[in-house]
């Protein structure tokens, strides 16, 4: 009996003397530098000198995707703690299984939201007892997300095919496969914009964009002028998620005025666009002749296809006020319900200008 309670306790103080603690010391946001992940605590309570490795596994937190794995080299633990950092876990061995990762020792991650899996293998320990996975999340942040540029936040557009546009996130060096994901929806009564993005089903989504922009497709869900809509912009490095924009919503305006084809419903043409817009088969508009020019150039201009001009013409025109009468039916180039832009040029090369939805004839 008691020499089996010595061989007990003997097996014990083996298991004991190999024990090994790890603490990672990395924190929940502002890594940058793939060095930071090695800022870790060994704690050995052996008397004689235990030799550790450790591995780690790095996630992308949202899709489960492997980045990158690498294994220290064996470090040699006396009794108590010791604080390691990258230079002493050189050299690691790394396997990258992403192509967005620098590669360079004192590289810089990606920004993205990760999972850092370590494990602890003491290789003299013979008990079998080795300390299991420990996974930690952390978040490296662009030092600023990309910024919503156009439509404002809370604005009203003249076009129900508005051009979306945003600013990169910076510093732009960190990326090296800087793509973006634009999201629009509607905004139901009762929902905050943020509440949209993250619940409602897109009305329109455009991932993998280069630009920092993009035009609302014509043949995409038609925007409703009775409706608010919310949009967003995720920007990626590659496939990694690295930062979101602040969610901003807008609607789209509805007409204004409605001219109607007789003498007296004339628009007055301005200098700078306001937000009327006129549904018209036949462009009747008022000019204030300051010039003295006898004749004006005029054009007609697609505003949903790339501000393409579509006609140039020339109209008499007298000193003072005008009343002209543009007819629309015989042009080519328009579409029924689309929105065009008329304007003239006058010898002091001034554009004065309007708006219009072109309504066909029946």
């Amino acid at each position: 009996m008691k020499r089996s309670l010595c061989l007990i306790l003997f097996l014990l103080s083996l298991r004991v003397s190999a024990q090994v603690s790890m603490t990672v010391q990395l924190p929940p946001a502002g890594v940058l530098l793939k060095a930071q992940l090695w800022n870790i605590v060994l704690v050995s309570a052996s008397d004689k000198i235990a030799y550790a490795r450790i591995t780690l596994r790095l996630m992308d937190a949202t899709t489960n995707q492997p980045v990158l794995t690498g294994i220290t080299r064996s470090i040699a633990l006396n009794k108590g703690g010791r604080q390691l950092q990258v230079k002493d876990v050189m050299p690691v061995q790394y396997e990258y299984l992403s192509a967005v990762v620098d590669r360079s020792v004192n590289g810089m991650l990606p920004p993205g939201n990760y999972l850092a899996c370590y494990t602890l293998i003491v290789e003299n320990d013979k008990t079998g007892n080795q300390p299991g996975e420990d996974c930690i999340p952390f978040t490296v942040e662009p030092v600023s997300p990309p910024m919503l540029n156009t439509p404002v936040n809370q604005s009203v557009v003249e076009t129900k095919l508005p051009q979306f546009t945003w600013l990169p996130p910076a510093p732009v060096n960190l990326f090296n496969d800087l793509n973006y994901e634009m999201i629009l929806t509607e905004v139901h009564k009762g929902q905050s914009a943020a509440e949209a993005i993250q619940q409602n089903i897109a009305i329109y989504r455009a991932p993998r964009l280069k630009n920092m922009f993009v035009n609302y497709p014509a043949g995409a869900i038609a925007l409703d002028t009775t409706k608010q809509y919310a949009w967003s912009v995720i920007a990626r490095n590659g496939n990694l998620f690295s930062a979101q924009t602040e969610v901003w919503t807008f609607r789209v305006q509805g007409i204004q005025k409605k001219a109607t084809d007789n003498n007296s419903a004339y628009i007055q043409l301005r200098k700078e666009l306001d937000g009327n817009v006129v549904s018209c088969s036949s462009l009747q508009c008022g000019y204030k002749n300051e010039t003295g020019d006898s004749t004006v150039q005029y054009e007609l201009v697609a505003l949903e296809d790339n501000n393409n001009i579509i006609y140039k013409g020339t109209l008499a025109i007298k000193p003072g006020d005008n009343r002209l009468e543009v007819p629309l039916s015989k042009r080519k180039g328009l579409d029924s319900g689309k929105s065009y832009l008329f304007r003239l040029r006058n010898t002091r090369n001034e554009y004065w200008q309007m708006k219009f939805i072109y309504t066909r004839e029946n």
